[in-house]
């Protein structure tokens, strides 16, 4: 896989360029401010983009920015951003891009490579790659909605696996229930979360997720960005 980094932390750049090289994969490009990425994509296409959320030149959102102009410019391109902390705001927006090929993960899932290199596979496969940390400062920060609230525990434990990127099966083994069992809580959800029958059942898994995140059902975010220091 063809592959471009967006990281202003010259450690951590290095690093991932090195484990990416060292598992098969080819860096075309390394990137280490907001206004470098869309010209090193349009000069390089490469097959997938790790992009840090907060670089210079005011080390706010410019990979987030960068993320949505890209989704604009090259709609097929995966997207995997890395935060240092757990931005629920940046998460919903990240994924009314459209879930697919999407990543969100901390920082430190760099660090535990598996994990990190199962992240990169699933957007490249277009799937959707969110960090369970991330998934459960949502469950906790986050005030339900009424149908969130009509949700069981259990169909809670799915729908945060789903946030995840995980499949039916994947699901199933987290869980250990049956692959069938895990398909019946899915159209549980989306009959509580009042889903249109119509359309794929991975268009029906995006919505679900996003009404998890706090969007409304039509993709729109909340955008409250936190007001943090430098990352």
């Amino acid at each position: 896989m063809r592959i471009l980094i967006a990281e202003d932390n010259a450690l951590l750049r290095e690093g991932m360029t090195l484990l990416l090289t060292h598992n098969g994969h080819e860096v075309v490009a390394t990137c280490v401010a907001g206004p470098e990425i869309i010209p090193s994509l349009r000069r390089t296409r490469p097959d997938a983009a790790v992009l840090d959320m907060r670089l210079p030149p005011s080390f706010r959102d410019e990979g987030l920015r960068a993320a949505v102009a890209a989704r604009r410019e090259f709609p097929e391109l995966p997207l995997l951003v890395l935060s240092q902390y757990v931005e629920q705001a940046y998460a919903a927006e990240l994924l009314a891009l459209g879930a697919r090929g999407i990543g969100y993960l901390l920082k430190d899932r760099v660090g535990r490579v598996e994990q990190f290199l199962e992240a990169l596979e699933r957007i490249s496969e277009g799937g959707t790659a969110l960090d369970p940390e991330v998934v459960n400062e949502i469950i906790r920060q986050k005030a339900s909605t009424r149908s969130l609230e009509e949700l069981t525990a259990r169909e809670h434990e799915v729908l945060g696996l789903m946030a995840q990127g995980l499949a039916n099966g994947a699901i199933g083994e987290q869980l250990f229930i049956t692959e069938r069992a895990v398909s019946k809580h899915i159209r549980g959800i989306f009959d509580k979360l009042n889903l249109p029958a119509e359309g794929t059942s991975v268009h029906r898994r995006v919505l679900a997720v996003l009404a998890y995140l706090g969007n409304d059902i039509s993709g729109t975010a909340s955008r409250e960005a936190p007001q943090k220091g430098r990352r």
